[in-house]
C-alpha cells in the first residue's frame, strides 16, 4: 500500500491546519488501520491519531485529545487529521501510517506496514 501525504506547513499558535494521507490505489485502505505519528528532532516517534480497521473506531494520543481530529472518508482510502489550538510542541515531521495492529498495541509504530513520505508542521509562539 503506497500513502500519499498532503497538507501541514507553518502556523502560529492556536492556529488550525489539516493534513491528508489517501492510498495511491482505490478502495486498499478500507482494511488496515490508518494512523498519524509525529517525530520531532531528537525524539522518538510518537503516536498521535488512529482510525483503526473495525469500524474507523478513533484513538488519539493523550497529547493531541480534545484539539486534533481524524477522520475517514467512506472508501476507507483517506484520513485526514483537523489540527487545532496548535502548540508549539506539536512542531514534528507528521507521518500517515497503515498496518493492522490490535487496538490495544494501536500505537505502536512497529506494527505500521506501511509508511508515507511525511510532511512538515511548524508552528511558532
Amino acid at each position: 500500500v503506497q500513502l500519499q501525504a498532503s497538507g501541514g506547513g507553518s502556523a502560529q499558535a492556536g492556529d488550525s491546519l489539516r493534513l491528508s494521507c489517501t492510498t495511491a490505489e482505490r478502495r486498499t485502505g478500507s482494511s488496515y488501520t490508518m494512523s498519524w505519528f509525529r517525530q520531532a528532532p531528537g525524539k522518538e516517534r510518537e503516536f498521535v491519531a488512529a482510525s483503526a480497521w473495525r469500524a474507523y473506531a478513533t484513538h488519539y494520543g493523550d497529547s493531541v485529545k480534545g484539539r486534533f481530529t481524524i477522520s475517514r472518508d467512506n472508501a476507507g482510502d483517506t484520513i485526514s487529521l483537523q489540527m487545532n489550538a496548535l502548540r508549539p510542541e506539536d512542531t514534528a515531521i507528521y507521518y500517515c501510517a497503515a498496518g493492522a495492529p490490535f487496538d490495544s498495541v494501536i500505537m505502536d509504530p512497529k506494527l505500521y506496514d506501511f509508511w508515507g513520505q511525511g510532511t512538515q508542521v511548524t508552528v511558532s509562539s
